[in-house]
């Protein structure tokens, strides 16, 4: 899922793709590039952000979400919390909705999308940070009420998403830890959503600004495809793709586990390294 933010705030791209010419050049870039999906948002929701109303939201994506829809060569997703909001994308053609509060902000948000009969991301959120908690058991209970308000509304299982929700209302101990969860969320039965691009958790642990934390997300969506993440929300798709290009390759030449070993062998070589480690002209010598 390749991100365009037709935002002046947001905290990687921010006004790089406010005007729509520029948005749909990048979304079309990131499609060519090996993007399954575009995800357009227009308000910021990093730490501190301004909200929009729905209007001034609408403002910003109405002049180029047709466009976006017809020639960017792959389905759209819209990042809004706001029924209203959806409602309007939806019926411009968008397959999905990224919603950061995962369908308890707006009551009209989980019906918008079972009308529509389109997909949704369900993310796990907070109103504030609480180091105290054990957010693996917050984020279960969390996706249980989101779950319940879905089903309430008449959207099926088998078109909802959920995202950890990795840097929202959580300190950077328990962004690690909600990554590290990954194979727990799996078991849920649903298809997952990995979204860290870029994020301060990488600028916290390596001391890098925006621009160098690539390798560190690159590092973070393998580990979590490796455990049985699905879907990747990355500002770098061609990058991803390499990478992912590599683990399906290894992944499909298994390690031989039942290679038959030759014990008096390994025995040999093991006795030959522990007594001469570096080398005969290096040997250790006992005491």
């Amino acid at each position: 899922m390749g991100i365009v933010n037709v935002t002046p705030d947001s905290f990687s791209d921010g006004g790089r793709f406010l005007a729509p010419q520029a948005a749909l050049a990048q979304a079309r870039k990131l499609a060519a590039e090996g993007a399954d999906i575009v995800d357009i948002g227009a308000e910021s929701t990093r730490p501190g952000h301004t909200p929009l109303s729905a209007e001034e939201e609408w403002a910003r994506l109405e002049p180029l979400l047709a466009a976006l829809v017809a020639d960017c060569g792959v389905p759209v997703s819209i990042d809004t919390y706001k029924g209203r909001t959806a409602r309007r994308a939806l019926a411009a053609g968008v397959a999905v909705v990224n919603d950061i509060w995962g369908l308890q902000r707006d009551p009209d948000m989980a019906h918008a999308i079972a009308e529509a009969g389109v997909g949704v991301v369900v993310m796990h959120n907070r109103e504030s940070v609480d180091a105290s908690i054990d957010i693996v058991d917050d984020m279960r209970r969390f996706f249980e009420r989101s779950l319940a308000i879905a089903e309430s509304a008449g959207v099926p299982r088998s078109r909802i998403l959920l995202d950890p929700g990795i840097g929202f209302g959580k300190t950077r101990e328990q962004d690690f830890a909600a990554l590290r969860a990954v194979p727990e969320l799996v078991a849920l039965g649903l298809p997952l959503l990995i979204g860290v691009s870029r994020k301060r958790l990488f600028g916290a642990l390596l001391g890098a600004e925006v621009d160098a934390r690539l390798i560190a997300t690159i590092a973070a969506n393998l580990i979590a495809a490796m455990q049985g993440a699905h879907v990747f929300r990355v500002h770098d798709a061609a990058e991803h793709r390499a990478a992912f290009a590599v683990l399906g390759t290894l992944e499909r030449f298994p390690i031989e586990r039942n290679r038959p070993i030759d014990q008096n062998s390994l025995k040999r070589k093991n006795a030959g390294a522990l007594s001469d480690p570096f080398g005969s002209d290096n040997a250790l010598k006992a005491p």
